[in-house]
């Protein structure tokens, strides 16, 4: 079980580090709408979204994978649930990541570096709760 922990961490540390960059790209790209600097923008975002969801992937794997090994402990703890709520907020963070990648690579976005500013925090944000209900189980 140690290995399968030890595999969902790396993982999860690895999705959490595309979750960071790539509305740190969004930042830069609102900035810019054509010309070369958008379709390197364009091309970096796509390709960091094509890499980190295979990891996402993988994390939900494992995730999945040691509960399914503590089900008996879990099922009735309130932390738990909560940390699930949290994932399932980042597995749509995640997907709406995917589509903005598209929106900015169309063309098509309409919001300012300021937004993606503060839309860049949510995976900052996640990432506290999600670690405070796996360490601490305040309820």
């Amino acid at each position: 079980m140690l290995w399968i922990k030890s595999f969902h961490i790396i993982m999860m540390v690895s999705w959490f580090a595309g979750l960071f960059y790539l509305p740190r790209i969004f930042v830069n790209h609102a900035q810019f709408s054509d010309g070369p600097v958008h379709e390197r923008l364009s091309m970096m975002e796509g390709k960091l979204y094509r890499f980190v969801t295979p990891i996402m992937w993988l994390t939900l794997f494992t995730g999945l994978w040691l509960v399914w090994l503590e089900w008996d402990f879990l099922y009735d703890e309130t932390w738990f649930w909560l940390k699930m709520a949290i994932v399932a907020l980042l597995i749509g963070y995640h997907l709406y990541c995917g589509r903005l990648v598209r929106m900015f690579a169309a063309g098509e976005n309409t919001r300012s570096h300021v937004f993606y500013r503060w839309f860049n925090e949510v995976p900052v944000l996640a990432l506290m709760g999600a670690v405070i209900m796996v360490v601490i189980r305040p309820f």
